[in-house]
Formats: C-alpha cells, structure tokens, sequence
C-alpha cells in the first residue's frame, strides 16, 4: 500500500457519495497550490494526465 493510499481512502469514504464538476476540481488543485506551492508540478502531472485520458496513444 502506497502511503497515498490512506488519503485516497479517506476521500472515497468522506466524499465518495458526491458529484462535483472538474471546474469545481480544478478549482480546489489551484487553491491547494496556492497553499502548497512546493507540490505545483505534481498537480500539473495529474492535471494533465486526467485531461488526456481519453486521448488515443499512438
């Protein structure tokens, strides 16, 4: 189990009922960014990497 696990776990658990939109997502990653300017480039890669999923890979 990855340590990140636990907070994935606990998000599911909290919020796992609720819908919410990627603009209300993207809302939260800018604020938590803001807080947290160290962890800019992996909310970047998981930005991305979400707004790509449903692109073909070559």
């Amino acid at each position: 189990m990855y340590f990140t696990d636990r907070g994935i776990e606990e998000l599911t658990s909290r919020r796992g009922d609720e819908d919410v939109s990627f603009a209300w997502l993207a809302e939260r990653l800018v604020e938590f960014v803001d807080l947290n300017p160290e962890f800019e480039v992996p909310v970047e890669r998981l930005a991305t990497w979400l707004a790509r999923l449903d692109d073909d890979e070559d």
